[in-house]
């Protein structure tokens, strides 16, 4: 990984480039998906399902034998873990939620407030290939199941004998999920925005994915579905100075790099050595991964950065905005609390990004690609509209009325006027 040493601002920009997003590509080619799926529906997912995933199927839904065949095949001890990462996600999200907010009495007789209302139908896109996220089902369909959002369909590719990933099946119908389709990629996305025969349209997607698939949910935004957020490929940023055990780091910048080629990772630190120590750490741990070469291949779109302090380094991660950050310093509390834009944030040296991207209880689905400065990660807020009410009486109208007719006066709205001034003179005339 390449070592830059003291740069100065002018070059700042240029060092936390991400790599580049090749859209025109991707684009023709995920409108011909969703045009084909528009067209014919359940059809086309069967000959994309036949196509891409050389799977032959007959039905798209998954039925509740296979689900249950699907939990005999998932092992105990993954199981017991699968639960441990269940019990700690949901305790986390139930405990953010506000479902009911305080009645507020702005002025005596108007009273405002605020309800969650779970978003009626949700979509869940869950990646298949060379690394199933089944971990992503529990970031996805635990916080709709607090939320309580009355449907919630679940999108994942098969393999080549139909079948989607047993863990994935056995993860969703622990989160409540049993309606389940064996369909993947722009197709999926396309079929939740659009609806088929036996595919329902949802409000709202949520889910990562590959190029094809990010760039249909962006168009699914064009029809009136929501998505979670803009996505981009997986980073990781790490702040780490002298004192931060080099093998951590290292594993750290690796755990992230073997998600893809395209992966980006970044060590900012104020330590030469640490740095040199680290670059040496990774190449003796990268020669046993079994993704060794996806890793290289995101080692080199990364980059060792040495700064003359920990502020700046605080100062350079705000201005990369990480999906992922890691703190390993000898107060790593304290830099924390200095940090003004991350995803989420990983405190101390013991404190692996891997325990959040599992079972620590927070939410792996986080803003990529700078999103961090303008996005949250998701959350069950995600999966409800804040919905908010107001209610005056008669005394409420007649204390506020006057203010509002001034107001309306001055922006020249008569009609919004009269919606107060027909009440007041009613009032008026009852009393």
């Amino acid at each position: 990984m390449e070592i830059v040493l003291n740069p100065n601002i002018n070059q700042r920009d240029a060092l936390l480039e991400r790599p580049l997003k090749q859209r025109s590509e991707v684009d023709s080619a995920v409108k011909d998906i969703i045009q084909l799926v528009v067209e014919n529906g359940d059809e086309a997912l069967i000959a994309f399902a036949k196509q891409f995933d050389k799977a032959e199927l007959t039905q798209l839904k998954v039925t509740l034998p296979e689900i249950e065949r699907a939990s005999e095949q998932v092992d105990t001890d993954l199981k017991k873990a699968i639960q441990t990462a269940y019990d700690n996600i949901y305790k986390f999200h139930e405990a953010c939620f506000t479902k009911d907010y305080a009645v507020v009495e702005t002025m005596p007789g108007i009273t405002c407030w605020r309800k969650s209302l779970p978003i009626e139908k949700v979509g869940l896109y869950i990646p298949g290939g060379s690394a199933p996220l089944f971990s992503t089902v529990l970031m996805l369909a635990i916080p709709a199941q607090i939320a309580g959002n009355k449907k919630v369909v679940l999108c994942s590719p098969t393999d080549e004998n139909g079948d989607i990933n047993p863990v994935v099946l056995y993860t969703a119908n622990l989160c409540g999920v049993t309606e389940i389709y064996k369909v993947g990629g722009a197709q999926a996305i396309a079929a939740m925005t659009y609806g088929t025969k036996t595919i329902p349209s949802v409000h709202k997607i949520f889910g990562p994915g590959n190029a094809f698939v990010t760039r249909a949910k962006e168009l699914a935004q064009q029809q009136g579905v929501a998505i979670d957020m803009p996505a981009g490929p997986s980073e990781v940023l790490v702040i780490a100075d002298a004192q931060a055990n080099p093998t951590f780091v290292a594993a750290d910048l690796l755990a992230q790099a073997e998600h893809g080629h395209d992966s980006q990772v970044i060590l900012l630190t104020d330590s030469e050595d640490l740095a040199k120590a680290v670059d040496e750490e990774i190449e003796i741990q990268i020669s046993s991964l079994s993704r060794k070469q996806t890793a290289k291949a995101a080692l080199e779109n990364s980059k060792t950065i040495v700064l003359d302090s920990i502020d700046q380094c605080v100062e350079w991660s705000d201005v990369y905005a990480p999906e992922h950050l890691i703190i390993n310093t000898v107060d790593a509390d304290n830099v924390a609390n200095e940090i003004a834009v991350a995803g989420s944030i990983f405190i101390g040296s013991y404190t692996c990004e891997s325990l959040g991207d599992y079972a620590s209880g927070t939410n792996h689905t986080l803003p990529t690609y700078g999103y961090a400065r303008n996005y949250s990660g998701v959350s069950v807020d995600s999966f409800v509209n804040k919905v908010t009410y107001q209610k005056a009486t008669a005394q409420g109208i007649k204390n506020l009325g006057p203010a509002v007719e001034t107001m309306a006066a001055a922006e020249g709205l008569d009609a919004h006027k009269n919606a107060v001034s027909v009440r007041l003179k009613s009032l008026e005339n009852n009393d």
